[in-house]
């Protein structure tokens, strides 16, 4: 299909429904347990790698996606007769993936036009950028105008997140501002701000109950916003209640809600709650 086509990565834990539907091609990541290795969405779903993280004490790492994989994917695009490719992926900050993407991008230089955007974003963050940006494709805007919007997307897009543990994090060595959290209580609920690409401390509450009015809190503080997605690492109970939290001002049936699949819930860990959004003005940063 002729047009520009949109390229991202397992991170941006849309289902794989909604990616055929849109026509994107998923680079998927790898998730190691100790010396057992799976090939993200096709190997490992979200449910089988939380029973696995509750059933080991072996904590779990991601790779990033070698350079080839991306030039195979890259090339299937022009193959499929691609004018060109905007290829939209987890922030650069947490991941080697971009950078695996851009070398890609030169080595099919002459084959087909690349444009690799750092999303600076995670999970839904990610995925929501990747859907506008499909859409907008679709409806036949060229690579120029469909690279300037996933930029400009990336600007305007929030992620909070509530931990259950800071024991993933830690381990994954991206926690980066939020490195003060490790001397808290264990009773401490910490909550970090990813909205720039890298993880930063946002809170701190004493329940899980707060955290979750705390992300709460956090989307009611805006005037309004765009694409609001509830996602969750194993805990849809919590989810709901998120939900509900928000109805007053965003109906049910207006919030979606996915699953944190392995590479953020790698660094997540179990029970992470998060919440992802577009501000609706480009350049209005949040309270």
């Amino acid at each position: 299909m002729p047009g520009v086509h949109i390229v991202t990565d397992s991170a941006c834990d849309l289902p794989p429904e909604r990616t055929e539907a849109l026509g994107v091609e998923v680079v998927p990541l790898i998730i190691r347990f100790g010396d057992d290795e799976f090939v993200d969405r096709t190997e490992l779903t979200p449910t089988d790698f939380y029973a696995r993280m509750a059933a080991t004490s072996t904590l779990p790492a991601t790779a990033a996606p070698a350079p080839g994989v991306f030039e195979a994917a890259f090339r299937r695009c022009a193959q499929a007769g691609a004018d060109a490719v905007v290829c939209i992926d987890l922030s650069a900050a947490l991941s080697a993936t971009m950078a695996s993407a851009r070398t890609a991008a030169t080595a099919v230089a002459g084959e087909i036009d690349v444009r690799v955007v750092d999303s600076r974003s995670i999970t839904l963050g990610l995925g929501t950028q990747v859907v506008v940006a499909a859409e907008a494709a679709a409806a036949g805007m060229e690579v120029d105008e469909v690279e300037a919007l996933a930029v400009d997307l990336a600007g305007r897009t929030k992620v909070w997140g509530a931990l259950d543990t800071l024991d993933n994090l830690k381990k994954g060595g991206r926690i980066g501002g939020a490195q003060a959290l490790l001397g808290s209580l264990l009773s401490i609920k910490p909550c970090i701000d990813i909205s720039t690409g890298k993880v930063e401390e946002a809170g701190r509450t004493r329940t899980r109950r707060k955290a979750i009015q705390w992300l709460a809190d956090k989307v009611l503080a805006e005037p309004t916003v765009e694409h609001l997605c509830v996602v969750h690492g194993g805990a849809p109970a919590d989810a709901e209640t998120l939900c509900d939290l928000l109805a007053p001002r965003y109906p049910r049936d207006t919030i979606t809600v996915g699953t944190i699949g392995p590479v953020i819930g790698t660094h997540g860990g179990p029970r992470v709650l998060g919440v992802t959004y577009l501000l609706s003005s480009p350049g209005v940063a949040s309270p």
